[in-house]
């Protein structure tokens, strides 16, 4: 016998749209065999399955999730917050992320709160109010309204790229402060005794310079932390604020013999503004970049840089949402992946 084949009705604006009564018509199936073929495919027989998809596809049909969420307590979406999508330093954590929790039947919704100005607290009125099984936030800086909803709200949350010993709930990064002083004894090692720093003015670029300076200072290479020359520019920095800036430490006096930058594209401008003057590289001024993006060993000199495991941190943070949003419990809450310093030519 044919399929039942839907009347060709208009709808008016405001009507309902394709609903899931309307599926179950057209592939042959009762409603609850149509909602048990898109919610728990492994429960349906294949012939049965592909009829119920072939439906969905004529009709355009997309599931409420919120309100099959009512009964279930799954939306199966999980919410990601970064400070921008414009640089590129945390896109292999969205990537893995998304790859991890669609392995496991989740989808990922992006956010972008900017640096200056935050929109955090706005994005996490509107993301708490759909009930999604998890949220995943970079940093650990959130204000006191923002962590207190978090808190409240009952919905797994892992923070990431930041370390702290009292997160919000979980959370999966590491040390910016250690990243500096890593990279000051990478730099006193070598004899770079006047180093500079061009950072971006976000919290977590300044806790890099703070843990530089202080670690250079109990070095000895400076008598005092504020010695170091430092030139801060807007987050998120791009390879022009890196020509500016290293145009601006080169007309101090002594000049830096070391410039650690606070992202892979600020080094590449430097690199760049120091070819264009003829500065060498690292002859006369060495150049450590952070992240480890995908042009670093591709770069002239090639770049010494920070290489932080993004695709680490966006598989165990998708790991810890996927548990707890399943009932199963995650064996602690604060997970370090570290950093390494992969040195390249430019130091």
């Amino acid at each position: 016998m044919d399929a039942p084949v839907l009347p060709p009705t208009r709808r008016r604006r405001g009507a309902s749209g394709i609903t899931l009564g309307d599926v179950a018509r057209l592939a042959g199936v009762s409603p609850i065999t149509a909602s048990r073929a898109l919610n728990t495919p492994q429960q349906v027989a294949p012939e049965t399955l592909a009829r119920v998809r072939a439906a969905v596809e004529r009709t355009g049909y997309v599931p409420n999730r919120l309100a099959g969420g009512l009964a279930s307590a799954r939306s199966r979406l999980v919410a990601a917050v970064v400070p921008t999508i414009a640089g590129p330093v945390f896109m292999e954590t969205v990537e893995s992320l998304t790859a991890a929790l669609a392995d496991s039947g989740y989808q990922l919704m992006l956010g972008q709160s900017g640096y200056a100005d935050s929109r955090e607290d706005a994005l996490l009125e509107a993301i708490i109010g759909r009930r999604p099984d998890g949220i995943v936030l970079t940093g650990i800086m959130h204000s006191a309204t923002g962590r207190r909803r978090l808190m409240s709200s009952g919905i797994p949350v892992v923070e990431t790229w930041d370390l702290t010993p009292t997160p919000i709930d979980m959370l999966v990064g590491f040390s910016h402060a250690d990243a500096g002083a890593a990279v000051a004894d990478y730099l006193h090692a070598r004899g770079r005794r006047r180093p500079a720093v061009l950072s971006g003015d976000d919290e977590r670029a300044r806790r890099r310079l703070q843990g530089f300076t202080r670690r250079l200072q109990q070095l000895g290479t400076v008598a005092d932390a504020a010695d170091v020359a430092v030139r801060l520019v807007p987050a998120p920095t791009t390879l022009g604020s890196g020509r500016a800036g290293l145009a601006a430490l080169l007309d101090l006096d002594p000049a830096p013999d070391a410039v650690f930058c606070s992202s892979d594209l600020l080094a590449l401008g430097v690199l760049t503004e120091a070819a264009a003057r003829g500065v060498a590289v690292p002859e006369r001024i060495a150049v450590i970049g952070f992240g480890d993006l995908a042009f670093a060993g591709d770069s002239h000199p090639s770049l010494t840089t920070v290489r932080i495991d993004g695709t680490g941190i966006g598989r165990l943070a998708a790991r810890c949402i996927v548990e707890r949003a399943e009932g199963r419990s995650v064996e602690g809450r604060v997970f370090d992946v570290g950093f390494s310093v992969i040195e390249r030519a430019s130091a």
